[in-house]
């Protein structure tokens, strides 16, 4: 007789894949991707290459299938820390300041992430513009909520902009300090989308937006 499966569990190969991914996330993060092995891989992930090879066709997509899944995990961040009653520039700074704090809280991960995946050709370009759309969208659903303010192109530039941030500190070695950004990409927002419309769901007492 077959044991009751436990209402909400993980099934043993979604948790494999988990295990894989949290295994290419380490490895990665010690090595670096070239370095990195499958067999360095699937040791640290407790599980055998058949199991690697039944959920991905090689390395490097097990690394965009990470890289898909952490930056999923910060926009989660990013949309859940929206307040819908304030004025757009504020909800944009402080979804922007939890969006920075999270990637800060694994700067060895966003590290490896931000900088490895430039070296993916153009499997890892294709991963990286599919990342920013899903940003851009999030301004352009935010921003645009109360009257058309950002067009998609000034979406993706600021998108664009926050992410050369974001690399250039890591470069300089502060990727534990992404929330001091929090400033300067709120600023680079509201420059591309210029002044924002009356909006008659704000509240009365809502903070008047920031000027640029």
């Amino acid at each position: 007789m077959k044991p009751k499966s436990t209402p909400g569990a993980p099934s043993v190969p979604h948790e494999h894949r988990a295990r894989l991914l949290q295994a290419m996330a380490a490895v990665a993060a010690e090595q670096g991707l070239a370095a990195a092995s499958i067999a360095a891989v699937v040791a640290r992930a407790g599980v055998s290459k058949r199991t690697f090879y039944e959920h991905f066709a090689d390395k490097d997509a097990c690394f965009l299938a990470l890289y898909r899944a952490a930056s999923a995990s910060a926009l989660r961040t990013l949309r859940e820390s929206v307040q819908p009653e304030r004025p757009w520039q504020d909800q944009v700074e402080h979804a922007l300041g939890a969006y920075l704090a999270h990637l800060a809280a694994g700067p060895e991960l966003i590290r490896m992430l931000f900088v490895e995946i430039h070296h993916l050709g153009p499997a890892g370009a294709a991963v990286r513009r599919e990342v920013m759309q899903h940003l851009a969208d999030y301004m352009l659903d935010t921003i645009n909520a109360c009257g058309v303010v950002l067009s998609p192109t000034m979406a993706m530039a600021a998108v664009g902009g926050i992410h050369e941030l974001v690399l250039q500190s890591i470069e300089r070695g502060e990727a534990a300090q992404l929330e001091a950004l929090t400033p300067t990409a709120s600023a680079v927002v509201r420059l591309l989308a210029g002044a924002p419309p009356a909006c008659g769901n704000q509240k009365a007492n809502s903070p008047p937006g920031r000027a640029v």
